[in-house]
C-alpha cells in the first residue's frame, strides 16, 4: 500500500472517532453499562426476568442510567424521586415521542 494512502486513511479514522466523541460528550446522557456493542447497543446484557435484570443494573450503575435497544435510546429511572423529578419539573421536555418514518408513510394526516 502507498504510505501516503495509509496516513490519509488513519488520520481520517482518528478525526472521525474524535468528532463522534464530542458529540456524545454534548448530549448529557446518564451512565450506561460499559459493553455496548456496535449495532445492538446493549440488547445482549437484557435477560429473561426484564425486571430482575433492570434491578441488578440499577445497583451497580445507579437509580438513573441509560441504555442503547438498537438506535433507540431508554432512559431508566428507579428510584421514586428521581422520577417525581422526571415528571413535575421536566415534563415539558420528556413529553415528545419519536418520529418514526413508517407513521409518515402509513400513518393518517
Amino acid at each position: 500500500m502507498d504510505p501516503n494512502m495509509l496516513l490519509y486513511a488513519s488520520l481520517s479514522i482518528l478525526l472521525i472517532i474524535y468528532v463522534s466523541k464530542l458529540f456524545k460528550k454534548s448530549m448529557h446522557l446518564p451512565p450506561s453499562p460499559f459493553p455496548k456493542l456496535p449495532i445492538i447497543g446493549h440488547l445482549h446484557l437484557i435477560k429473561k426476568p426484564l425486571r430482575r435484570t433492570l434491578d441488578t443494573l440499577c445497583k451497580t450503575i445507579g437509580p438513573i442510567f441509560s441504555l442503547r435497544f438498537g438506535s433507540f435510546l431508554v432512559v431508566v429511572m428507579s428510584s421514586p424521586a428521581a422520577v417525581e423529578e422526571c415528571f413535575t419539573k421536566n415534563d415539558i421536555v420528556l413529553a415528545s415521542r419519536p418520529h418514526l418514518t413508517m407513521g409518515k408513510y402509513i400513518g393518517y394526516k
